[in-house]
């Protein structure tokens, strides 16, 4: 179990908009840095820097497919079942990775 502190900073970390979608991207699928990149048409660095900090407390993992890195949710992070619940209430995200799948951009840009 975690302390207070420790399920405030996920929680904190989580109250950001694009960590939050991000993780609501990784609910039901994996993504790599650059689809990321093309769906919230921001820098690399950037992505890299919330990704990295998902990371670090432990909410996604990180899979090296040849050259590249997918990331999805940590299933096995003490307050998964806290995450889950907390994601059922946000809005799919699914279009945002199909529309990306339609125009070509899922993992061929890297």
């Amino acid at each position: 179990m975690l302390t207070i502190e420790e399920t405030a900073a996920i929680l904190k970390l989580m109250g950001d908009k694009t960590r939050l979608t991000m993780l609501k991207l990784l609910e039901g699928d994996s993504c790599c840095v650059c689809e990321f990149v093309e769906l919230f048409g921001m820098s690399q660095p950037a992505i890299s820097q919330h990704l990295r900090k998902l990371k670090d407390v432990g909410l996604i993992k990180e899979n090296k497919r040849h050259q590249w890195v997918f990331y999805n949710l940590n299933t096995d992070h003490p307050l998964y079942p806290l995450v889950v619940r907390i994601l059922e209430s946000v809005p799919s995200q699914q279009e945002k990775l199909l529309r990306l799948t339609e125009d070509g951009k899922r993992i061929d840009c890297c």
